[in-house]
């Protein structure tokens, strides 16, 4: 068909015969992904999920398929020009690999926070035929900065999703799916930054199986793309979240909203808690490490498993580009651990032994995964427990068994004081204080065990910081004040250094005491 009759198909259709010819070109630059099955643990009866894996493609990504499959059918006069291009990652590698393949300079503008590892990728790929630009803070700066560049320079802009060229090889996934022989399937949960791949997908699986389900998937704070359904038009959001950093974008495609418009069947949202918990679960079953982009899909999933028993469902690691620094806070963060959570505060009287009749009356049975407390009223305490529990009926019975044992509580799921450890402790309500460093073995009840056994009635509680972090030594800081220096003495001259239940424990030098309590 001629290129200008081509040109007058409706934009479905058009998309559809692009990803045609996108299969012939994409497989010069890299190779098909796998897709594999996923089993959720203890969910014998629910969905049947199979894994698009875009992490394994040789950027870690999907996509290098529309960079590569937009700049392989440049001319020799626009590869003369070379391209220019903004992204804040994964976008920049695809360019990169096309670059260096196909012998064309390439421009980048990326934003000033984004990380060396994503910088350092793009320069692999890239070589001599990259330069890497750092400009402003945000993505929309470095767009801003590279449509300038090419205006200025002449340079061709190849766009991270709103092109039809580029939307076109990030469909040749769903045609890999289509090939795959695990079809067909009930329903996809795509997620959706700008819109390319999940458009070109859905329109791509839609044409197989006319009655597969098209979930778009968007992060509570970047659902562009919903907002442009409910708007009529794409509509630029006023405050982004950018965990999720590969969909982080502010403003939906144009192109990409006329197909999700039409084929989406329903777009849902997904918390970055919800997300940190999926994140797990792929490392737990495929030893996946995904970005948190990469995971949105599966986090949908288990949102809506309910609903999905006995269907056959698709979702697709988009991306495994991740900051090695931001595992720790996701692996730390609410919602990441394979446990029912739930974070509150809690009412007891200042005096010896309160702590544990607390423990010893409410939390029996629970995990207790972060504790804070630190002494700031004379009369009153009120300790911070991050509670965890594999059956989530303890968790909701929690409240009552406090309220039969006349505790006053309060949730505290979100709250920032808890996040950034904001703990208090007035120095002057301090007698004869000794802060202790504690290494324990991780195991249910051995925090319990250890203060029941060499504090209980010996001391007050006056400090407590504790945060379970996956290893079998916990690891805490904890602050006890005596009545007198000689009940303290003799305290410190009687604690074992090692112990039942603990690798070790030892006061803190009178320096450090000193800073604790300045």
């Amino acid at each position: 068909m001629h290129l200008m009759e081509r040109d007058k198909l409706p934009l479905e259709r058009r998309l559809r015969q692009e990803i045609l010819f996108a299969r012939e070109r994409v497989y010069r630059f890299a190779q098909p992904t796998p897709i594999e099955r996923l089993l959720l643990p203890n969910a014998e009866s629910g969905p049947e999920i199979w894994v698009k894996r875009e992490d394994l493609s040789s950027v870690k990504s999907y996509k290098w398929r529309g960079a590569c499959n937009c700049m392989a059918q440049l001319s020799p006069e626009q590869r003369a020009r070379g391209v220019v291009t903004a992204s804040a990652g994964n976008h920049a590698q695809g360019v990169a690999l096309a670059a260096r393949t196909l012998g064309i300079f390439a421009r980048i503008h990326m934003p000033r926070s984004t990380p060396k590892v994503k910088q350092n990728a793009v320069r692999l790929h890239g070589g001599e035929f990259v330069q890497i630009l750092l400009t402003g803070d945000s993505y929309d700066d470095a767009v801003m900065a590279a449509r300038e560049d090419e205006r200025t320079s002449g340079a061709v802009y190849v766009h991270a999703y709103d092109d039809l060229q580029v939307m076109a090889g990030q469909g040749t996934l769903a045609d890999e799916v289509v090939l795959s022989g695990h079809g067909p399937f009930d329903v996809a949960y795509l997620q959706i930054g700008g819109g390319g791949m999940a458009s070109a997908s859905a329109d791509w699986l839609k044409t197989y199986w006319p009655d597969i389900q098209i979930i778009g998937v968007e992060g509570v704070g970047q659902a562009s793309m919903k907002a442009a359904i409910e708007a009529g038009k794409p509509v630029e959001l006023h405050d982004l979240d950018i965990f999720c950093d590969g969909t982080a974008v502010r403003k939906a495609g144009a192109l990409p909203f006329e197909i999700c418009r039409e084929l989406l069947d329903q777009i849902v949202t997904v918390t970055n808690a919800e997300v940190s918990s999926a994140i797990r679960v792929l490392w737990e079953t495929l030893r996946c490490i995904s970005e948190p982009s990469g995971a949105m899909g599966l986090a949908a999933v288990i949102k809506d498993q309910a609903v999905l028993a006995g269907k056959k469902v698709l979702i697709v690691i988009t991306g495994a580009n991740i900051d090695f620094l931001q595992l720790g806070l996701i692996a730390q963060s609410e919602g990441s651990g394979s446990a029912a959570a739930r974070t509150l505060r809690v009412r007891i009287p200042e005096r010896p032994g309160a702590m544990l009749a607390l423990l010893d009356s409410c939390f029996a049975g629970l995990n207790i995964a972060d504790f804070q407390y630190g002494l700031h009223h004379a009369a009153e305490a009120w300790p911070t427990f991050t509670v965890t529990s594999d059956h989530a009926a303890m968790l909701s019975a929690l409240p009552e068994r406090l309220k039969a044992n006349g505790y006053e509580w309060e949730d505290l799921a979100g709250a920032v004081d808890v996040a950034f450890r904001a703990i208090p402790l007035r120095s002057d309500l301090l007698r004869h204080p000794v802060f202790l460093r504690l290494d324990f073995y991780e195991r249910p009840g051995a925090l319990h065990d250890f203060l029941s056994r060499l504090i209980r009635d010996r001391a007050s509680l006056c400090y407590f910081n504790y945060r379970q972090s996956g290893e079998r030594i916990g690891r805490a800081l904890i602050g006890l004040d005596f009545d007198s220096a000689e009940s303290r003495s003799a305290f410190l001259n009687t604690l074992p250094e090692q112990g039942e239940g603990y690798r070790f424990c030892k006061s803190l030098d009178e320096a450090t005491t000193a800073r604790m309590i300045a």
